[in-house]
């Protein structure tokens, strides 16, 4: 009896887009660029956006992408899905959903369930429509809700978790610094451009004068040998 085999195909995308809106798109891209700077250093520390989660060998059907992943002790680099059995078979220990409108109970409820069954250690929720943000710890095998949130500081990423003055999320790096926009960092750096030109000009400004003032002093010299008279020697003051 000859017998075949199927390979599964484990598609790079589900189908659905990124993001519902702007306002979502923006604060995945605040939050998983976020972490790439505050482990750029770090070869062995993984971090995706919007990424295909495939959890099981040979069940294709088993899925999911969170807005944002990071996975310890996997190299960077580009994938076009996260096949588990591949990756030493270690899961993304850190999860965040941005919730969107079109986001029901029910599907939350779906993430959240495939979270808990699958390693997920630290997942975070943020509704930038509503303001609210949430988070789960997994402790004895089960992710419990984190119930103070304002100023977790995450056990995996050392980031620290706040709510400012007007409801909005912010997360502050290990170091203490704010996570920026995209804007901010751009802004940023073209100040610390602008501070590099304005100490390079100082520096050309001082320059041209060190080369004027010799030359006053050469051309002083000149005159002084005119009239006989040596300007490197010494002569004692009278007593």
């Amino acid at each position: 009896m000859v017998t075949s085999t199927t390979a599964v195909i484990y598609p790079d995308s589900d189908g659905k887009p990124m993001s519902d809106n702007t306002k979502q798109f923006e604060w995945i891209v605040y939050i998983k660029k976020g972490l790439d700077l505050v482990f750029q250093g770090e070869p062995l520390v993984f971090v995706a956006g919007d990424l295909l989660w495939y959890p099981v060998e040979g069940n294709s059907k088993i899925c999911q992408a969170p807005d944002t992943m990071v996975v310890f002790g996997r190299p960077k680099g580009d994938r076009g899905s996260y096949r588990q059995w591949t990756e030493a078979d270690i899961p993304p220990q850190v999860v965040f959903e941005v919730i969107a409108p079109s986001n029901t109970i029910v599907e939350m409820s779906r993430k959240f369930q495939f979270y808990q069954h699958h390693g997920v250690e630290e997942y975070y929720i943020w509704d930038p429509d509503r303001l609210e943000l949430g988070g789960f710890r997994r402790a004895e095998n089960w992710l419990l809700e984190i119930e103070t949130i304002q100023d977790w500081v995450s056990p995996r990423l050392g980031v620290r978790f706040s709510l400012n003055e007007t409801g909005a999320l912010q997360l502050f790096r290990p170091d203490g610094e704010s996570f920026e926009t995209f804007e901010q960092l751009a802004r940023r750096a073209d100040q610390e451009r602008q501070r590099a030109d304005q100490a390079e000009l100082q520096v050309a400004q001082q320059s041209k004068a060190r080369t004027a003032a010799e030359e006053r002093a050469e051309r002083l010299a000149l005159r002084l040998r005119a009239l006989g008279i040596d300007p490197e020697e010494t002569t004692e003051p009278p007593s």
